[in-house]
């Protein structure tokens, strides 16, 4: 459940923001007849997000046996690759309002109101499908790790979507480095659990050898099937069977994101000073 809370809420309220930072800067700048525009933008948006969804689904079911073990795999490397991509992106934004309002300004300025109502439009309906669907991604590697949990994730939209709105109503008091922060840390471990799950499945194909496997088993200890386990399996990829690849790849992508957050680290200690 976690999990899904997780992926569905950061996902909802990076593009929440977008849309509140765009509003915000249209009614300051007296531009209210640009609005219908970004409701246009938001309901096509999430249109084009369900077909991507439906679409998707359909073509999953296609697999079967080792193309479904390699088709699953993949979903998971590709949504621990988008994960890790977002944080790192996240990390290295400082003004996300200022930027968002200058591409808003710079379409504004446009001599073609025209133009001007297809640049917001694009600006809105790019930032939703995106989201979209890198969150139609994660949940179908969320499914195939360890399964989907709609009240989870349901509850990930609404609180997303409840920040994102009391962050500009309230004069921006929501500390969203901090919200960022924690969540970031919790998505880094399960991205390294999609990381192991993912090769996993490629071992399970036949395409890697696990090298030893398993490396360990500790089942009798803490069961994948058990209450703690099951949850430590669905959020941080536990597995109390691990082949000495997955243990490797699950350390090796905590070592490189650990790295890159130093350099981003440096460069903001060099920028300021």
């Amino acid at each position: 459940m976690l999990e899904s809370f997780l992926v569905t809420s950061r996902e909802t309220l990076e593009a929440s923001l977008v849309v509140g930072i765009v509003l915000a800067y249209l009614n300051r700048t007296n531009n209210q007849n640009y609005k219908k525009t970004v409701y246009y933008a938001i309901l096509f948006g999430i249109l084009s997000s369900v077909l991507a969804a439906f679409t998707f689904t359909i073509f999953a079911g296609e697999f079967e046996g080792k193309g479904e073990q390699i088709f699953e795999g993949t979903t998971m490397l590709i949504g621990a690759f988008l994960l890790t991509t977002m944080i790192l992106w996240m990390m290295q934004q400082r003004h996300i309002a200022k930027d968002i309002e200058g591409k808003v300004e710079r379409h504004l300025m446009n001599t073609q109101p025209l133009f001007s109502h297809i640049g917001i439009f694009l600006l809105i309906f790019v930032a939703i499908i995106r989201e979209g669907i890198e969150t139609i991604i994660f949940l179908n590697a969320i499914n195939y790790a360890s399964g989907i949990n709609f009240i989870g994730g349901t509850l990930g939209i609404v609180a997303a979507v409840i920040a994102g709105y009391l962050f500009f109503v309230s004069t921006k008091k929501i500390n969203l480095k901090k919200l960022f922060g924690i969540s970031s840390v919790l998505l880094i471990l399960f991205a390294a659990g999609l990381v192991a799950h993912g090769v996993h499945e490629f071992e399970e194909a036949g395409l890697v050898s696990g090298i030893i496997s398993p490396l360990f088993d500790i089942n009798h200890i803490l069961s994948e099937k058990g209450i703690i386990g099951s949850f430590l399996k669905g959020l941080f990829g536990y597995n109390g069977n691990p082949s000495l690849l997955e243990v490797t790849a699950y350390v090796s992508y905590l070592g490189v994101i650990f790295y890159l957050y130093k350099r981003i680290e440096s460069s903001r200690v060099k920028a300021n000073a």
